[in-house]
């Protein structure tokens, strides 16, 4: 069997690591499979998975990303912050706002950008999907849901970002077993296309504390499509404003959600490592 080398880049946004590949002359096939066997944690790079950045026909540039397990995501806001340093970093553009295609639609990202380094980078994530039919969830309401996962019950709000998720208010997320309760309430019935599932503590009107459960990956240190939904549903359901930071277990990410009914996502991306691996 011929092996061809492909170049990569490792790269992390609070902790939540991804393999970064420029497709924008050539791809490799069949991604879903390259991402499970290079996401390995022991038998591969390592990694939550792995993002394309292509050309794109409607946006500055195209992403797609998979899951450790090769499932295809619809968007990524960690993953989309890190595309932003790479192709500005690697010198693909000069702009410091690019918009981005992504399966949930244009984003647009603005860098902050300090002596030729992208330092920050803010997303714009869109609007929230708050109809039950738009996340999916099998609900007549968002609010509310009730969900039994080891034997307990639990309350969850179901908010879309793009991708679908269930947010659950604990006392504290460090003292959830959420390996069992995440991989349960992940593959619940009332998510036709499973979801991703955050527990989260409330420290203040504008402090929130939260771990992650992602579909496809498992527990993962931070998740931007994640953090958004969570002040989404902390809002609404009265806990915090409409601005907050959000400590996941891989750092700080702070959270909007304007008046134009738009999340805003501010956070950092940093490039761990580069190499070369056969595929």
């Amino acid at each position: 069997m011929n092996m061809k080398e492909m170049r990569f880049t490792k790269m992390h946004g609070a902790g939540n690591d991804y393999i970064y590949i420029n497709c924008m002359d050539s791809c490799p096939e069949d991604l879903g499979k390259l991402s499970e066997r290079l996401s390995d944690r022991h038998k591969g790079i390592g990694s939550d998975g792995l993002v394309a950045i292509l050309p794109s026909a409607v946006a500055d540039f195209r992403m797609r990303m998979f899951n450790a397990d090769g499932s295809e995501g619809r968007m990524c806001g960690n993953a989309s912050r890190c595309i932003a340093k790479y192709v500005y970093e690697k010198g693909l553009t000069n702009k410091e706002e690019i918009t981005l295609e992504t399966l949930s639609g244009i984003k647009v990202l603005r860098l902050k950008v300090v002596a030729g380094e992208v330092v920050s980078v803010t997303v714009d994530m869109g609007e929230p999907g708050l109809e039950p039919s738009m996340i999916p969830v099998k609900s007549d309401s968002i609010k509310g849901i009730t969900v039994t996962a080891c034997g307990a019950e639990y309350s969850l709000t179901a908010v879309s970002m793009g991708n679908p998720h269930g947010v659950i208010f604990c006392d504290d997320p460090a003292t959830m077993d959420i390996h069992t309760i995440g991989r349960e309430i992940e593959v619940n019935p009332i998510f036709p296309e499973r979801a991703n599932i955050e527990f989260v503590s409330v420290l203040g009107s504008e402090e929130l504390k939260m771990r992650v459960w992602e579909r496809g990956s498992g527990e993962t240190m931070a998740c931007g499509t994640g953090a958004c939904a969570t002040l989404v549903a902390a809002v609404l359901n009265g806990k915090c404003s409409r601005k907050a930071v959000i400590h996941l277990l891989g750092g700080d990410l702070n959270i909007e959600w304007a008046e134009d009914n738009h999340v805003y996502m501010t956070g950092p991306a940093e490039i761990a490592f580069e190499g070369v691996v056969k595929i």
